[in-house]
């Protein structure tokens, strides 16, 4: 394997079944690697806005009782709100979680993409990330 970008129709990509042989192969290649890119942005701007959500959800005072709430137990008759409160923190912080891991996943996929040293390849992912940043980043304003 070179450790040098080369500009070359042949290439493995991530795994054993991904061997492109011939230039059609590698458009869809490109193609696949500069979705895995945008998607990639996309989701970073999902986190942020979900993130910006479940802060927006609660107010500022109500976020300082329901850490309270959660650092002892509720036996007041408020119990059944600060339980719901809680459940919907902690679905929240669960699905930013899951979206970090998907996004940490989808961004080693396309480290291990661009290692393949195909230049085509590169400059697809390259390709990708800057139209998933033009597409993405203006939604954080919205809302």
């Amino acid at each position: 394997m070179p450790m040098h970008f080369i500009f070359s129709s042949e290439v493995e990509l991530l795994f054993d079944f991904w061997r492109v042989h011939s230039p059609a192969g590698m458009a869809v290649s490109v193609l696949v690697v500069l979705l895995l890119a945008v998607l990639y942005e996309s989701i970073k701007v999902g986190k942020v806005k979900l993130f910006h959500w479940s802060l927006h959800s609660h107010p500022p005072n109500d976020n300082q009782q329901l850490m309270e709430c959660m650092d002892q137990e509720s036996t007041s008759s408020g119990s059944a709100q600060a339980n719901s409160d809680r459940t919907r923190l902690l679905l929240s912080h669960l699905g930013q979680s899951l979206l970090h891991v998907v996004q940490v996943v989808i961004g080693y996929f396309v480290m291990l993409a661009v290692m393949s040293y195909n230049t085509w390849i590169f400059l697809g992912v390259i390709l990708g990330l800057a139209i998933g940043y033009y597409l993405a980043y203006p939604l954080l304003s919205v809302g």
